[in-house]
């Protein structure tokens, strides 16, 4: 998985919906086949900087977490220091819990909610006016924050015009792979019905006939 260096404009808020002849921005994973509309795609995208087949980690080191964070328009640094890399690694497993909340899992526990408004405590947003009077809030020039104050207030604008939901990790616990349920009736549960979805039809298969198997030898045995 490479990453190419592109200067990124950030725009808030952004209505883009990408089809097949479209393509992605740069920090977007190669392999992303369901991406959400902009801007909630850099949500989307910051939780994918962790793949967990190939175990490819893009915010492993401050190096290349800063070359991502900076293409995607949400640090200015080269580098991120280590005691903010560990907080920016941390929001990305929080938000990846949401996700996985909206594709039907359980609600997100206590802590993964106190991490988030602790991570939201650092942030300090800015009132600006835009150029038809219209009021919006901002990050403030805060380093290290200002990334994540950008990441909730995409989260926010999602969850009040309906986008959010259909952001869903992956069901498969191996995975969690990050994708966009553009179905119809919005109950999605794969990354890839091809790949993770029949992983774990097979795996529940194998477990359906293994508890078969088991119980009919207890019946051999009584």
């Amino acid at each position: 998985m490479t990453v190419m260096t592109r200067p990124v404009k950030w725009v808030l808020p952004v209505t883009l919906w990408y089809d097949d002849s479209m393509a992605l921005p740069s920090w977007v994973p190669d392999d992303e086949t369901k991406p959400a509309p902009m801007p909630l795609l850099v949500v989307q995208s910051f939780v994918n900087t962790w793949e967990g087949d190939s175990g490819t980690d893009l915010l492993a080191d401050p190096a290349s977490a800063g070359q991502w964070l900076r293409d995607a328009g949400l640090a200015d640094a080269p580098e991120v220091e280590d005691a903010d890399l560990a907080v920016v690694r941390g929001m990305r497993e929080a938000i990846r819990t949401l996700l996985v909340h909206n594709a039907g899992g359980g609600a997100p526990d206590r802590a993964t909610i106190e991490a988030l408004g602790t991570l939201a405590q650092r942030c300090r947003l800015q009132p600006v006016v835009l150029a038809d009077g219209g009021v919006d809030l901002r990050p403030a020039d805060e380093p290290g924050a200002s990334g994540l104050a950008k990441l909730l207030l995409i989260i926010r604008d999602a969850q009040r015009d309906g986008t959010w939901p259909r952001l869903k990790a992956c069901r498969n616990p191996d995975c969690r792979w990050a994708y966009y349920d553009r179905s119809h009736a919005g109950r999605g549960a794969w990354c890839d019905m091809a790949v993770c979805g029949n992983r774990i039809k097979n795996r529940n298969l194998r477990s359906r006939r293994t508890g078969g198997v088991r119980a009919t030898d207890a019946k051999v045995s009584g």
